[in-house]
């Protein structure tokens, strides 16, 4: 019998901790994709992303391609490139793309058009779209830690499939036909995630956080059912274990992102990918709620927005998310 074909359009962090997990699995052929000519070379002949996991030995059977080939006879394509990124790739490369390959976004962020990368790529893409978010830092995935992700489909005979493709592997899922809201939720806790660092660069007192940790989490859950999503995927593994690892650990950029703010060292002239993600989000999300008249609604969202937008007293920051009672009363 045939192996299944992953690819992985992307052999960073996320694309070669995953891909080494999966391809525990005898019964599948797991391929990353990647434009960088070093970065396939070491993996294919010395066994080592020597750019992302330089002292981790992989599993001699994860391969990597800088060839098409691949992509054309995949069955499951893993997008696994920075969400600025993943729907322009697949508009210029929808020839190569099997129509009946299972399309799965790795990214968190939004599209095109304020819009989910999923909503994007089902505009214009055949396939079955799915999503996979969770809380997942690379670095605990390649050392084989336990590590679990929402999948998100309107399909929920797809579920099986992926049971079957991680079987075996250190990856546990849970399921979710609220695939707008595990999206919506993967982008908002990476702004609520900078929300926590922004506090504790200011006040390293763990009531306080807690205090805004509750509000933020009650502030996603609004954002969420103004989307039209359910609220119960927030308690998926996309939801409240996302936003904790994001929120709480220092490993996390946009926590860390936060910390630099909070600490004083941003400057709106930041061009690092996590300022830009941070601030296109927090960007369309206000402008959204400002169309339906919600402004006042989210008092969290539109002060991080002052602080990437204007000129910001960062020392009013706290107390002014703090000070909002409207949304206990939800």
């Amino acid at each position: 019998m045939s192996k299944d074909q992953i690819v992985f359009i992307g052999a960073g962090a996320i694309g070669t901790s995953l891909g080494n997990s999966m391809v525990k699995n005898q019964d599948l052929e797991v391929i990353l994709f990647s434009i960088e000519e070093e970065v396939v070379r070491t993996i294919n002949e010395n066994h080592i992303n020597k750019k992302y996991f330089p002292g981790i030995l992989l599993n001699p059977n994860l391969k990597a391609t800088q060839s098409n080939e691949a992509i054309q006879n995949a069955g499951f394509i893993f997008m696994a490139i920075p969400s600025v990124e993943t729907v322009h790739y697949l508009k210029k490369h929808q020839v190569i793309i099997p129509p009946d390959a299972i399309i799965v976004n790795l990214a968190k962020g939004f599209g095109e058009h304020n819009c989910t990368i999923v909503r994007c790529l089902k505009e214009f893409l055949p396939n079955q779209v799915c999503t996979m978010k969770g809380p997942t830092f690379a670095r605990d995935i390649i050392n084989n830690q336990p590590t679990a992700f929402t999948v998100g489909s309107e399909n929920p005979e797809l579920f099986k499939h992926f049971k079957r493709l991680f079987a075996g592997t250190n990856i546990y899922l849970d399921f979710s036909t609220d695939i707008h809201g595990v999206e919506i939720l993967s982008i908002l806790k990476n702004i609520y995630a900078i929300v926590a660092g922004i506090t504790d660069a200011s006040f390293d007192a763990p009531n306080l956080r807690s205090l805004v940790l509750t509000k933020a989490f009650k502030e996603m859950r609004n954002i969420l059912l103004e989307f039209g999503c359910d609220e119960n995927t927030m308690f998926k593994y996309c939801g409240f274990g996302d936003f904790t690892l994001t929120a709480l650990n220092d490993l996390s950029r946009n926590r860390t992102l936060g910390l630099l703010i909070g600490k004083g060292f941003f400057t709106r002239e930041m061009s690092d990918k996590v300022v830009l993600e941070g601030k296109i989000a927090v960007n369309v999300l206000v402008e959204v709620m400002a169309l339906r008249k919600l402004s006042d609604q989210f008092p969290i969202l539109h002060e991080l927005h002052k602080v990437f937008n204007d000129n910001y007293d960062l020392s009013q920051f706290v107390s002014r998310i703090i000070a909002f009672n409207g949304i206990e009363e939800n």
